[in-house]
This record gives C-alpha cells, sequence and structure tokens, in this order.
C-alpha cells in the first residue's frame, strides 16, 4: 500500500527554498517522495538507507523546498558522478550503444528531485534542480527519469536535459526509465 502522510497542506505562496539537511530530514523528504512517486512504506525503508549513504559522498548537496513554518514540501540532491557507484555501473552500458558514456565523466547527478503533488506546476521543482546544478563544477549534468510522458520529462527536456538512452532497466523497477543529460547552466525561461 502507498504511504501517505496524512495531514493537512499549507499554504503553497508561502514556500521558500535553501539548503537542506538531508541526513538530518531523510524521513521528511522520504514522506514527500512517498507521495510524490507512490512508494510503499518498505520501499522507504530501502531508500532511507541508499539517501544516508549518498550524502556522505564528496560534492553531495541537497535543497528542500519548505513552508515558513518549516514543513518539507520538496527536495532535490545529488553529487558529481562516481563511475562505480550502482546507478553508473547500471547506465552505462545503455550509453555506452548510444556514443555516450563519457556522459560519466565530470557530471553531476540529480539523484533525486520530488515535489509534494500539492504543490507541483508552481516552479518548485524547476527552481530546485536549477538552485543546485548552478553549484556544480561540472560542465554537465545527468539524471534519469520514468521513461514515459510526463510533466517532469517536459520540465527536464525545458532545462535543456536531452534523451541520451531510453529504455533503460533498473534492477527491480518494473518500469523502464530514460537517462537525459544537459549541459550546465542549464535553460531558463
Amino acid at each position: 500500500m502507498p504511504h501517505t502522510a496524512g495531514r493537512s497542506l499549507p499554504d503553497p505562496r508561502s514556500v521558500v527554498t535553501g539548503p537542506l539537511d538531508l541526513a538530518v530530514r531523510v524521513d521528511e523528504a522520504l514522506a514527500v517522495q512517498a507521495v510524490a512517486f507512490g512508494l510503499t512504506d518498505d520501499e522507504i525503508g530501502v531508500r532511507r538507507h541508499i539517501v544516508v549513504r549518498h550524502m556522505t559522498s564528496p560534492g553531495a548537496r541537497a535543497l528542500g523546498a519548505a513552508t515558513e513554518e518549516g514543513r518539507l514540501v520538496g527536495f532535490v540532491y545529488g553529487m558529481p558522478n562516481d563511475r562505480s557507484q550502482w546507478w553508473s555501473t547500471v547506465v552505462e552500458p545503455y550509453l555506452a550503444r548510444h556514443g555516450c558514456q563519457d556522459w560519466l565523466d565530470d557530471t553531476f547527478v540529480i539523484t533525486e528531485l520530488h515535489v509534494h503533488p500539492a504543490f507541483q506546476h508552481r516552479g518548485i521543482g524547476r527552481e530546485l534542480i536549477t538552485r543546485l546544478t548552478d553549484a556544480a563544477t561540472e560542465p554537465r549534468s545527468l539524471l534519469s527519469a520514468l521513461d514515459l510522458d510526463s510533466p517532469a520529462r517536459a520540465l527536464y527536456r525545458n532545462l535543456g536535459y536531452r534523451d541520451l538512452a531510453r529504455r533503460v532497466q533498473f534492477p527491480g523497477a518494473p518500469q523502464p526509465y530514460a537517462v537525459m543529460g544537459a549541459w550546465l547552466p542549464l535553460a531558463r525561461d
């Protein structure tokens, strides 16, 4: 059964973005991800350990979107790519088939970006991802997203991301993903 936060939502006009200590606020962030992405409680438990481990990686950083009262309604985090990490080892053969394996070098990876559904379509996701990548020292960015037409994929394309590989199958994931890449800085409206 999907996880739900079960609380009334604050006014979306009062959302501010800024640095996020994701290791400390991991449970709040995963509650947002659970609602936005439809995760079960078991999936949240697995992801919790992954997020905490990722935040110890060199160069890992996170931003959050919160109400004035401090309630987290969105977050993004990423890090410079490391070819030895699981994600890179899975996507590398797919990128190699398209001659794009060099995108795994000197690249900042957006690991997760989620906004609570009640706060989507208000520019919060765009602000989070552009602010995070603006601080990157790498010249380009990678991310993976479900390989289907969605508002998230439309946002990424609008920011300058393009498909580098499609139909990427992650172990245990029922749906295929697309790996998308963009040169930094990301496009602005």
